[in-house]
């Protein structure tokens, strides 16, 4: 028996992999995890492709119940544990991993497109990001992003921040709440900004400008994210003019 952790991309159903796809038809227990990022298609399109059902699994489900949820159907059958982009690049499925070995679950992990490799779309060298950091909805007192930025810029780093979310609450926070907050910590109005919405699907929106250009724009459906970039080679200036605002 085994406990596969599974990457389905970061558009829709099309986004699995052949190998990913051969293996959910194989398990007789397949959780989506809920809570990290958004799909552009439902629940049901997936089903209707996989010829499975599929069991809805939020953070409670994956951090707390796991052990008579999905690591129990792992000790018995095949299991199947879907993941948003790429199964390895959230820290609570690094935990579940873990707790699978600990308690003698086989497990394989089968990767996919994440907004980490994705980002590349902008143009952006993806070796010169720094850490990666996510901006909370509930910020007023939070520092930990901002000093992100800052220590990454004086390495010569860029930085993407990823946007808080809660799909179960069909809550989002944008691009205009994110440069809000940023603002409060003291990015200037000359800093440029990257903002982009729905990345790896098939209509990305990137728009190139100022904060205060960035926080006029409708960016429609999530996820967002955000990216502040460090010192840009010729290459990544060229690139970007065409999301230049």
């Amino acid at each position: 028996m085994t406990l596969y952790f599974i990457g389905i991309g970061l558009n829709d159903e099309k986004d699995i992999t052949l190998k990913g796809l051969e293996i959910i038809k194989k398990c007789k227990y397949i959780y989506l995890e809920s809570y990290t990022s958004k799909l552009q298609c439902s629940k049901n399109t997936l089903e209707k492709l996989y010829g499975k059902e599929i069991i809805l699994a939020d953070r409670s489900l994956v951090e707390k119940e796991a052990e008579n949820t999905i690591l129990k159907h792992a000790k018995e059958s095949d299991t199947a544990f879907l993941v948003i982009g790429d199964p390895m690049c959230a820290t609570t499925h690094t935990d579940l991993f873990l707790r699978a070995k600990k308690q003698g679950i086989q497990t394989k992990i089968i990767h996919n497109a994440s907004i980490i490799s994705a980002i590349g779309i902008t143009g952006l060298e993806v070796y010169k990001f720094g850490k990666i950091t996510s901006i909370p909805f509930e910020n007023e007192n939070v520092k930990a992003p901002y000093d992100v930025l800052v220590n990454n810029l004086d390495k010569g780093l860029h930085t993407l921040f990823l946007l808080d979310l809660r799909p179960d609450e069909n809550r989002f926070l944008t691009i205009k709440h994110a440069l809000t907050y940023l603002e409060k910590q003291g990015v200037t109005p000359e800093t440029k900004a990257i903002a982009c919405a729905r990345i790896g699907s098939d209509n990305p929106v990137i728009k190139y400008g100022t904060p205060e250009q960035l926080k006029e724009i409708d960016f429609k459906q999530p996820p967002f994210c955000l990216i502040i970039p460090a010192k840009l080679h010729f290459i990544e200036k060229e690139f970007l003019e065409q999301f230049k605002i």
